[in-house]
């Protein structure tokens, strides 16, 4: 939480100097720190880096589509709160539970989550070994991505309230790239342990198809449970 509000009152001082007139100059030349501060923040509890990981580990993904299983999640995440901002008077009391938080976006994602969790449980039982399709990746990342970034909303907010939207704007495109660069490194380096695990097991391959489809099933599992455990507990 400190680091958190660190970030935001660092963003919120230079937007309120922005939106005084301090000009574009000082205001572009601070832009750059949004990457920073979305890695960081990304690095925080939250933005699914556990079913990011989850998924990449029991869908057999490759580097190439865990990167874009991490951007699609990584776009969706903060978009959603910029989106949310934009046209906050007609939203934000019906999708808005506390301040940062909505509940309709969060029972949806975990909800879609579930049925693909639930799609990966019937096709480890019944299909034979198969590659997941780059679709199905992305939609995960959508789907995942779907609860908006609270500290990308709180910016637009804020800048919203100070007639400078665009300013938001641009910080949450900055913060993207912070976030995503996270959001892939967990992506890559869950590929990569993955792959290693494959190679040990190279040479036994009725183990490592057994294995496959375990990891599947229990990948499955997992979504599921992280489903039904957030819709209910809310």
């Amino acid at each position: 939480m400190d680091i958190q509000r660190d970030i935001y009152l660092a963003f919120a001082e230079h937007i309120k100097t922005f939106a005084n007139g301090g000009g574009w100059t000082a205001f572009l030349a601070f832009l750059p720190m949004g990457i920073v501060f979305g890695a960081v923040h990304a690095m925080t509890p939250g933005h699914s880096k556990a079913v990011l990981a989850t998924y990449l580990t029991g869908a057999s993904a490759g580097m190439r589509r865990g990167l874009l299983v991490s951007l699609a999640l990584s776009a969706t995440h903060v978009t959603m709160a910029v989106i949310i901002a934009l046209f906050s008077l007609p939203l934000v009391s019906v999708m808005l539970g506390n301040a940062g938080s909505a509940p309709l976006l969060e029972d949806l994602s975990r909800g879609l989550l579930g049925i693909i969790g639930a799609w990966m449980l019937w096709s480890a039982s019944f299909r034979p070994p198969h590659v997941h399709g780059e679709g199905e990746g992305v939609a995960v990342g959508f789907m995942a991505g779907l609860v908006p970034c609270p500290l990308t909303l709180f910016v637009m907010t804020f800048a919203m309230s100070r007639g400078v939207p665009e300013a938001g704007i641009m910080f949450a495109i900055v913060m993207m790239t912070g976030v995503a660069l996270t959001l892939s490194s967990v992506a890559l380096a869950t590929v990569f342990f993955r792959k290693q695990a494959e190679k040990l097991l190279a040479t036994r391959h009725a183990l490592l198809t057994k294995i496959s489809k375990g990891v599947e099933a229990l990948t499955g599992l997992i979504l599921v449970t992280v489903a039904v455990r957030e819709i209910l507990i809310r």
